[in-house]
């Protein structure tokens, strides 16, 4: 089986996962999807047991799927969720919405990871600190499409509506670039000790030089989309595909953050592109596009990790820790959550239920499987994969499903399908 025959069967069983879903199943997408994914991993692995040569998961195996994860899967999906960002309709809870999520990743990948290293460290299962944290940052970022498909059905507050969905939308963008330096510092520091100095050079050269190549071609696409006219689709897409390509190749090449770089392309094009000020430089079919392209690659993730689960090295004391973890991301969550609140509250108000609705309405998707599945290789790697998928199944599905009684019960809202 080619590479080619695999990416069509991807392709293939995600579209077909999102049909069975929108026509019969009718739940909300990411929980639609993984109940699936789940079927699909039951399945392969019956035909496996009784046709070993039919056994998908070994043919997935074959290839090396992390540089697509993380050239392509990563970038597009950090891209997309920025272009979506409005600054103008976060108005006055601006302020709110980057304390948590810029501060709320720090704080849930600091706890997380902690908690994390205390829990392995007592199973027995050796993971270096630093991984742990990277682990901790990875699971953090929540599911903007989720969340806002999860708002939609609610009659929230104007004001919690915004925070919710801005924060999921900002925390992708921080989470992930805080992995994958979090990732360098403890490659680096695998040869030698790292200084003060050395790891504070890291940060700055990754997420630093991350910004500038952002702003410089972020802005040039937005000249350039300017000065095409709106009917032109097909070159406004090739435009924005080329800068997200091109943007990523050039970061990687100067050694610093291509992830990065992709969030602040997104928020240039996509607010510059939107401005009032001018005619809309980029137009609607854009960001349809853009929005088309990340959930179908958050459904193609369910279906990688439904496969690739079936061919890891699945320990007991590995499921056991992917379910002492769903608690210590869960307090992470709301320690992150908790702690910026009560800080801003001196100055701003917030609704009774912000802490609890922000806490459990924070599902998970498929941006932690991409970045997990991306790692490069190190002795840890099965046990993060593990834990991720564990405690992403449960987020999209426990937490997912039990979303509507939790609005209810806090009584901040009534269903608006009701």
């Amino acid at each position: 089986m080619s590479i080619l025959d695999i990416i069509a069967l991807f392709i293939f069983l995600s579209g077909a996962f999102i049909f069975i879903n929108t026509f019969y199943l009718k739940l909300p997408s990411s929980i639609g999807l993984m109940i699936m994914a789940l079927v699909l991993s039951i399945i392969v692995y019956c035909v496996g047991a009784f046709f070993p040569e039919l056994h998908l998961a070994e043919h997935v195996k074959e290839y090396e799927f992390e540089e697509v994860l993380y050239q392509i899967v990563l970038t597009f999906m950090l891209f997309s969720g920025a272009l979506n960002i409005d600054f103008r309709k976060l108005s006055s809870q601006r302020g709110s919405v980057l304390v948590l999520a810029i501060v709320g990743v720090l704080i849930s990948t600091l706890v997380i990871g902690t908690g994390v290293y205390f829990m392995l460290d007592a199973m027995s299962i050796h993971l270096n600190y630093l991984y742990c944290l990277v682990f901790g940052a990875l699971i953090s970022p929540t599911d903007p499409i989720a969340v806002t498909r999860t708002i939609k059905r609610f009659n929230l507050s104007k004001d919690l509506e915004i925070k919710i969905a801005g924060e999921s939308l900002f925390n992708d963008g921080v989470a992930v670039v805080l992995a994958l330096t979090l990732l360098d510092i403890a490659h680096a520091g695998e040869d030698h000790t790292l200084s003060f100095f050395e790891t504070t050079y890291i940060v700055i050269a990754d997420i630093g030089g991350g910004i500038f190549i952002g702003l410089l071609l972020g802005y040039i696409g937005y000249r350039l989309l300017k000065y095409v006219d709106n009917d032109a689709v097909e070159v406004e897409v090739l435009i924005t595909l080329a800068l997200v390509l091109v943007g990523s190749q050039i970061a990687d090449f100067i050694h610093v953050s291509a992830k990065q770089a992709a969030v602040v392309m997104g928020l240039v094009v996509g607010n510059e592109g939107k401005s009032t000020h001018v005619a809309s430089a980029a137009g609607d079919y854009v960001f349809k596009f853009w929005k088309l392209l990340e959930e179908t690659f958050s459904a193609m993730l369910f279906v990688l990790i439904g496969l690739e689960m079936l061919v890891l090295d699945l320990r007991l004391d590995y499921l056991a820790a992917g379910f002492f973890a769903i608690c210590i991301v869960l307090f992470g969550r709301w320690t992150s959550v908790f702690i910026p609140i009560k800080m801003m509250s001196v100055k701003n108000h917030f609704a009774p239920n912000t802490i609890s609705v922000l806490t459990w309405g924070a599902l998970r998707g498929g941006l932690p499987i991409a970045l997990s599945l991306s790692l490069t290789d190190f002795n840890g790697k099965d046990v993060i994969v593990t834990m991720t998928y564990i405690v992403v199944v449960c987020s999209v599905l426990y937490q997912g499903l039990t979303v509507p009684t939790l609005m209810r019960s806090t009584g901040s809202s009534s269903d608006a399908n009701s």
